[in-house]
């Protein structure tokens, strides 16, 4: 099979990292056109797992041991020796260990030669593993660059960024262009450095991105470093922490399962009260809509899982009717037909499956 032909892009390059940097140059600011999908040509993922998972990696660890060993050997035939083996794209303590071994010049030589020249998953993978043992500030552009492929090598590109001096940087720049698993990883390493003082501001402005389901197992990492319950009243007139606390409150409604749910999160009343009073004055949008009515729809049918007081359950029900009455609002339900009429599909969804059980204003009459 021709790679060059199956990446779908004309001219198209047949390494990993030229496949990657050609679809960053068309959305530069943004996550990859189709998340960056690997296409065929470029290699599969694996190559069949091996039989005892005990054994990950080990194979793949004797053939660096053996490269290191002669330094003669050049990068492209290590490359040649690991296409044949798994793809371990996740820290691995037998590829770790074999790079602590090694000369670490050497060890930081064969990473960038396999993260550039690269024509499959597994190379890139064991070239991003190297890079964590004994890579520099100066790779940190090569990390990025593949890691913006956050399917398969967001894992290993995010825990090599994580051990280089200005890290904390350029995950923020990797979280603001990947999605899905990658975006997932970027996030949770970022709230492992929230100690910088870059990161709890980012976190509250762009912790969460609208659409992404698996940022339900993220936003209970993000409402704890951040100290949500405090900062939602603090920057109650800071429209970015309003609409990311909004998102945060929406997934916990379907993160059940992944993370911590909105019945589980011990600050949900503070949070669900400050929230609603200060995008009350904010004005609506359709997000907030969306996110208004969702939590709504969730409070009627869960109770606080934390305390069974009365008292609690009872500012339950009043934070409910609190959503309730502001969805109601003649501008707010001016804001959800305005978008339920542009082809809002969470709209379209809202109208027909939870405006009728709710009794929403802005359906009635649909």
């Amino acid at each position: 099979m021709n790679a060059a032909r199956d990446t779908g892009l004309p001219g198209a390059p047949t390494t990993v990292f030229e496949y990657a940097l050609r679809l960053h140059r068309l959305t530069p600011n943004e996550p990859l056109p189709r998340g960056g999908v690997l296409p065929r040509g470029l290699g599969r993922l694996r190559a069949g797992l091996p039989r005892d998972h005990t054994r990950a990696g080990v194979d793949a660890a004797a053939v660096l041991d053996m490269y290191f060993d002669h330094p003669r050997i050049p990068p492209r035939a290590l490359a040649r020796r690991l296409a044949g083996l798994p793809a371990e794209y996740r820290h691995n303590e037998h590829i770790s260990r074999a790079a602590r071994e090694a000369p670490a010049a050497r060890v930081r030589e064969t990473g960038r030669w396999l993260i550039r020249h690269g024509t499959d998953a597994g190379s890139v993978c064991i070239g991003l593993a190297l890079l964590a043992e004994a890579g520099t500030a100066d790779d940190i552009p090569r990390i990025q660059t593949v890691g913006l492929l956050g399917n398969p090598f967001g894992s290993l590109a995010v825990g090599a960024l994580e051990r280089l001096p200005g890290g904390v940087e350029a995950l923020i720049w990797l979280a603001e262009r990947v999605t899905e698993w990658g975006r997932v990883h970027a996030v949770s390493a970022l709230c492992r450095r929230a100690d910088d003082p870059a990161v709890v501001p980012w976190l509250l402005r762009r912790g969460t991105a609208e659409g992404n389901f698996l940022d339900s197992y993220v936003v209970d990492h993000i409402a704890r470093v951040t100290v949500l319950h405090h900062a939602v009243v603090a920057h109650g007139d800071d429209a970015e922490v309003m609409d990311t606390t909004g998102r945060i409150l929406r997934v916990m409604t379907y993160s059940e399962g992944m993370g911590t749910s909105l019945r589980h999160y011990p600050h949900a009343l503070t949070v669900l009260e400050a929230y609603v009073r200060q995008v009350g004055r904010l004005g609506p949008t359709a997000d907030r809509y969306v996110a208004a009515t969702l939590v709504a729809a969730y409070l009627g049918k869960e109770s606080p899982a934390w305390s069974d007081d009365p008292a609690l359950k009872a500012r339950w029900d009043e934070a409910r009717a609190s959503y309730l009455a502001l969805v109601d609002r003649t501008d707010w339900c001016a804001t959800a037909r305005e978008g339920l009429a542009a082809g809002d599909e969470r709209l379209t969804w809202i109208a027909g499956e939870v405006a009728p059980a709710l009794g929403l204003r802005a359906f009635r009459s649909l």
